[in-house]
């Protein structure tokens, strides 16, 4: 179907119907499951029981499990390693004083997680998918680029989390560098589950963050923490001038910017009608249940941690000194041997089940941005050895400089959080895309990008704390410094434009200039509208020839 053929009759097929906004969005919506197409990683999707009678009810815990699993992986981005080395050291600095950053940095993770599946359940594609679609080519690159760094990144803290719990349970016998290459064999054998199928595959990620529950929990119950402190925590916000660096820390640890990516994704493992609007706000409406209550056990384990480290070192001579590396001997020495194992238990149920969605994340993504189509093994292989190999260096050269590393990497996850945040909150407020009906209300884009240029503002800090004004820093330091922030603010603006572009018709065609797209390596949004449409027609012919198309739409 050539672009002429599909725009100049349109009365043929309803499909390519312009005169509505939810037409237009049909033109770029995938209305066949991308689970089952070239960038799945699960043969087959779930089926989702339908309930008959004149007035289905409301709510159904039978849909609710049937929808139930993308949103606990996606939760296990807040438990990694990581976020566990935050959580111990804003205890043992803060004390419980933290607390209400925490429950709040989730809360906020949690809007933006529920952005990030309303635009894989509408669109039917994932957030990788839509950047190479919608963004010149030089840009899509750049922002592939970005978000593969925040995935080695978190890659290593999670890999060494896992090693580190490795050399514990062995009684110091396996070295680090060995916990590196034994968690790199444990992700291909546990991805072997998903020949099983995508629900046995959800069970266990379940099951792995039942066992840090109970683990973290023995340790809370061993600690015996002060409720009204832990309480005052929650509700009062309060943040001395010694705990600023934990508070940010614990913020851009929270929020991951690969995860938004990957829980895009996920949601597109249930087998849902997306010409039906009816299923599509089913979906968006269960998997936001599903996501809230997998978060709020996130955030319990999370506060487990916390308070474990507050009760037991706040105050404690050597509280700056506690990360990872040395957590476990602590509680050792504070509540005994049986600590130590049972902290080594959850730290690698923690390493390795966010070990294994960081590669998802890692093969949703190279096939998104750069659509490669290879053998998922080749894939596991590709993205776990542009993680281990730096993994396994760090490992060996870096093993008495871990925490040092550990809050350079939460640096480096926050200079990518604003490239996955600024495409989300674009897509999501394109009405082309998302139609009137899913995009995003103007309240909730306001808030959206009220909180994201906080969180943003709060990152250019970190950065800004621990890499310009960090005890130690070169004065040669300032030069390339400089020049690389140039460039990324220089990038961050032309997605803010991009972005803005939406609300300014004078805008919109400035950036859509044939002259700067041909050089970006992009083509102009009109040209790409009737691509999509063309592809959708294509489909429509070939599959539904015997159906009206926009049955069951309204």
């Amino acid at each position: 179907v050539t672009e002429q053929g599909a725009s100049s009759s349109p009365a043929t097929s309803p499909i390519l119907d312009t005169t509505t906004p939810t037409t237009r969005w049909r033109d770029k919506v995938d209305t066949k499951p991308s689970w089952s197409e070239h960038d799945q990683l699960h043969s087959g999707g779930v089926d989702i029981p339908q309930i008959h009678g004149d007035t289905p009810p409301w709510f159904s815990f039978r849909k609710l499990w049937a929808f139930s699993g993308p949103g606990y992986l996606m939760s296990i981005a807040y438990l990694d390693p990581g976020n566990l080395e935050s959580d111990l050291q804003a205890g043992a600095v803060a004390g419980y004083q933290l607390l209400w950053v925490l429950w709040w940095a989730t809360v906020l993770g949690l809007i933006l997680q529920l952005l990030a599946a309303r635009l894989g359940v509408v669109t039917g594609k994932h957030l990788a998918r839509l950047c190479r679609n919608e963004y010149p080519r030089v840009a899509s690159v750049l922002l592939w680029i970005m978000t593969e760094l925040a995935i080695i990144g978190s890659d290593i803290q999670e890999v060494i989390g896992s090693a580190i719990a490795i050399n514990i349970l062995s009684f110091g016998h396996i070295p680090l560098w060995a916990g590196v290459l034994i968690t790199a064999a444990d992700t291909f054998t546990f991805l072997f589950l998903e020949n099983y199928g995508v629900r046995k595959l959800e069970v266990f990620f379940c099951f792995l963050i039942t066992v840090m529950a109970v683990t973290f929990g023995v340790e809370f119950g061993f600690a015996k923490p002060d409720g009204v402190e832990l309480m005052k925590g929650l509700v009062i916000p309060r943040v001395s001038s010694n705990s600023l660096t934990q508070a940010v820390g614990m913020v851009g640890a929270v929020i991951m910017p690969h995860n938004i990516f990957l829980h895009s994704a996920l949601v597109q493992s249930r087998n849902i009608d997306r010409k039906s609007k009816v299923e599509v706000s089913e979906a968006n409406k269960y998997y936001a249940i599903e996501s809230a209550i997998a978060l709020f056990v996130s955030f319990i384990i999370n506060m487990f941690v916390v308070s474990v480290f507050a009760q037991g070192f706040y105050g404690h001579p050597d509280a700056d000194d506690i990360g990872l590396h040395n957590a476990g001997t602590m509680l050792q020495s504070k509540y005994g041997d049986y600590a130590l194992y049972i902290w080594a238990v959850g730290l690698l149920a923690a390493g390795q089940s966010s070990t294994m969605t960081g590669t998802y994340a890692g093969q949703f993504v190279m096939q998104g941005f750069l659509k490669l189509h290879i053998a998922p093994w080749k894939r596991v292989a590709l993205t776990r050895g542009v993680a281990i190999i730096p993994a396994i260096v760090v490992a060996v050269s870096a093993q008495q400089s871990l925490d040092t590393l550990d809050e350079w990497l939460n640096v480096l996850q926050s200079i990518q959080l604003p490239f996955a945040l600024l495409p989300l909150l674009t897509f999501t407020a394109d009405e082309s895309l998302m139609s009137r009906d899913f995009r995003a209300s103007l309240v909730t884009r306001a808030a959206t990008w009220v909180i994201s240029l906080a969180v943003i503002g709060i990152n250019v800090y970190q950065i800004i704390a621990e890499v310009l004004l960090g005890d130690g820093v070169r004065w040669w330091v300032y030069l390339p410094t400089g020049v690389l922030a140039l460039a990324y603010f220089t990038f961050l603006a032309y997605l803010f434009l991009f972005a803005a572009a939406q609300y300014s018709g004078r805008l919109r065609k400035a950036l859509l200039d044939d002259r700067i797209h041909r050089w970006l390596g992009g083509v102009r949004a009109d040209e790409k509208r009737k691509q999509h449409a063309a592809e959708r027609l294509h489909f429509a012919l070939a599959s539904e020839s015997a159906s009206d198309p926009r049955e069951g739409l309204f």
